[in-house]
C-alpha cells in the first residue's frame, strides 16, 4: 500500500482539506472547548457535509472530558407494561443535550443499530445486548437495561453519529412510527463514504506504514480487552460480595432480635434465681438496630461499586468490543469484496485475451470490454472504500486512546468507595461497641467484656 506519512503531509494538502471544510461547515465547537453543541433541526442537516476537524482531518481533537460533554442519557424503565396478549418493555429515554424525552421500545433500539451501521459501515457501533426470546426475568431486565444506557452514551458521544440526523430522530421523534422514520432518514442519504467530501482523498491522509499501525493497535485492543474483562470480573465480584455482606449482617441482627424476642419460660432451678438471660435477651435485641444500619452501609457500597466501577468497566469493554467487531467488518467487508473484484477482473481480462485469440464475433467482443470498464469501475470504488475504511479506523483507533484515561476515573471510584465504605462501616461498628457492655453482669459476677488484641498487649505491659 501507497501513501506519505501522516507526519509529513504537505501543507497544500492539509490546507485544500480545511479549506474545502470551511466552505460548507461551521466549525466543531468541541474543538474550541465549547461543552455543549448545537441543536440542529430537522432540515439543518446537509448530508453531505459530514464535519471534519481543521487541519489534518485525520486526526481528532477531543479530550474524554469534552466527548462525555457532548451528551448524558439516561434509560430508565417504564413499569406499565402494554399489550393485549404479549407483554413487553418499554423504556424512557431522556436525553440532556437534546432535552427531550421519548419513549424506546428494545426493537426500536435494534432498528437505530440497523441504521447506523448502513450509516457508518466504517465507525465502531456498540453491539446491543442479546434480545430473550422466551420469559425475562428482573435481572435480565435490568441488565438489558443498563446495556442499551451505554450503548446510547457511546453513541451520542461518538463525533460522526452525534452529528447524525439517525441520532436525533432517535431521541426526539415521539411519533408513533420511530422505526419507519429512522429507515426513510438513513437510507435517503446513503453512507458516510457518500456524504463525506474527503472520502475520495482518504489516501493522502493515511501513513505510509497504515498496515503495521492496524496490526500493532489491533493486537493493543485485544489485549486491553483481555485485562479489563478480567478487571471488570474482580470488580463485579468484590461489589457482589459486598452485598451478600449485608444480607449476611441483615440476618445476623434479626436472629439477634429474634433471640431477644424468645418468650419461651425457663425454670427457676436453671437460672439459679439470676436474671442473667433475661438481661443478654434485653441487650441482643437492640444491637440489631446497629447491625441493620451496618446492612445498609456494606448495600450502598455494593451499589455505588456496581454503578462507579464496574459500570463504567463495562462502557470500556463495549468500546473495545466495537473496536474489534470493526476489524472484522473491514477484513471480512470491504476488503474482501476488493479483492474479490480484483479476482472477477483478472478472469475478465483472460476471457477477452482468449477471445482476440479465437478470432471472437465483434458483438461479443465489445461485451467483454463493456463488462471489463465496468469492472474496472467496481474495482476502483471498492480500492476507494478500502482506503476510507483504512482512514476511519486511524480515527476509531485514536477514538479509543482518547477513552483510555477513563481508567484512572475508574481506579478513583473503586479507591473511594472503599474508603467511604469501610470508614463509615468502621464508626458503625466503633459505636456498637460501647453497647455490648448491657451484655456482661455487674462487678461482682464472672463475666466480662473480651478485650481486643491491642488491650491485651497494653495489660502485658
Amino acid at each position: 500500500m501507497t501513501g506519505r506519512a501522516m507526519d509529513s503531509l504537505p501543507a497544500s494538502a492539509v490546507g485544500s482539506a480545511a479549506e474545502a471544510e470551511a466552505d460548507e461547515e461551521e466549525a466543531d465547537p468541541l474543538a474550541t472547548g465549547s461543552p455543549t453543541l448545537p441543536v440542529i433541526e430537522w432540515g439543518d442537516q446537509d448530508p453531505r457535509s459530514m464535519q471534519m476537524p481543521q487541519g489534518n482531518p485525520l486526526l481528532l481533537p477531543y479530550t474524554l472530558q469534552e466527548l462525555l460533554a457532548r451528551d448524558s442519557v439516561q434509560v430508565e424503565l417504564i413499569p406499565e407494561k402494554k399489550g393485549l396478549f404479549l407483554k413487553h418493555v418499554e423504556y424512557e429515554v431522556s436525553s440532556q443535550r437534546f432535552k427531550t424525552s421519548v419513549c424506546r421500545r428494545y426493537n426500536d433500539f435494534v432498528v437505530f443499530h440497523e441504521m447506523l451501521l448502513h450509516r457508518f459501515p466504517y465507525r465502531m457501533v456498540p453491539a446491543l445486548p442479546p434480545k430473550r426470546m422466551l420469559g425475562a426475568d428482573r435481572e435480565f431486565i435490568e441488565g438489558r437495561r443498563r446495556a442499551l444506557k451505554r450503548f446510547i452514551n457511546l453513541v451520542a458521544r461518538h463525533p460522526p453519529f452525534s452529528e447524525d440526523v439517525t441520532l436525533k430522530l432517535f431521541l426526539s421523534f415521539s411519533g408513533p412510527d420511530v422505526q419507519n422514520r429512522l429507515r426513510e432518514a438513513a437510507q435517503g442519504v446513503g453512507d458516510e463514504f457518500l456524504n463525506c467530501k474527503l472520502a475520495t482523498r482518504a489516501k493522502d491522509f493515511l501513513p505510509a506504514d497504515i498496515q503495521t499501525q492496524f496490526a500493532m493497535s489491533r493486537e493493543l485492543i485485544r489485549n486491553l480487552y483481555n485485562s479489563f474483562y478480567k478487571l471488570r470480573d474482580r470488580a463485579e465480584r468484590i461489589a457482589s460480595r459486598a452485598i451478600d455482606n449485608a444480607a449476611d449482617l441483615l440476618i445476623f441482627g434479626k436472629e439477634l432480635s429474634a433471640l431477644g424476642s424468645d418468650m419461651t419460660p425457663l425454670p427457676s432451678w436453671a437460672t439459679l434465681h439470676l436474671s442473667t438471660w433475661a438481661s443478654l435477651k434485653q441487650a441482643m435485641k437492640g444491637l440489631s438496630v446497629e447491625f441493620a444500619v451496618l446492612a445498609d452501609k456494606a448495600a450502598q457500597q455494593g451499589r455505588q461499586e456496581e454503578n462507579d466501577v464496574v459500570e463504567k468497566l463495562n462502557l470500556f469493554l463495549d468500546l473495545l468490543q466495537a473496536y474489534k467487531d470493526l476489524c472484522e467488518r473491514h477484513e471480512k467487508g470491504v476488503l474482501h469484496k476488493h479483492q474479490r473484484a480484483l479476482h472477477k477482473y483478472g478472469l475478465m481480462k483472460r476471457q477477452m485475451m482468449s477471445a482476440a485469440v479465437q478470432n471472437c464475433e465483434p458483438e461479443s467482443v465489445e461485451q467483454l470490454e463493456s463488462r471489463i470498464v465496468e469492472q474496472e469501475n467496481v474495482i476502483q470504488t471498492m480500492e476507494l472504500r478500502n482506503y476510507f475504511s483504512l482512514y476511519c479506523l486511524h480515527q476509531e483507533t485514536q477514538l479509543v486512546h482518547v477513552y483510555l484515561p477513563l481508567t484512572s476515573h475508574i481506579l478513583g471510584a473503586f479507591v473511594n468507595s472503599q474508603i467511604q465504605g469501610h470508614k463509615e462501616m468502621s464508626k458503625v461498628w466503633n459505636d456498637l461497641k460501647p453497647k455490648l457492655s448491657c451484655l456482661f453482669a455487674g462487678p461482682h459476677n464472672a463475666l466480662t467484656p473480651p478485650r481486643s488484641p491491642a488491650e491485651d498487649s497494653l495489660c502485658s505491659h
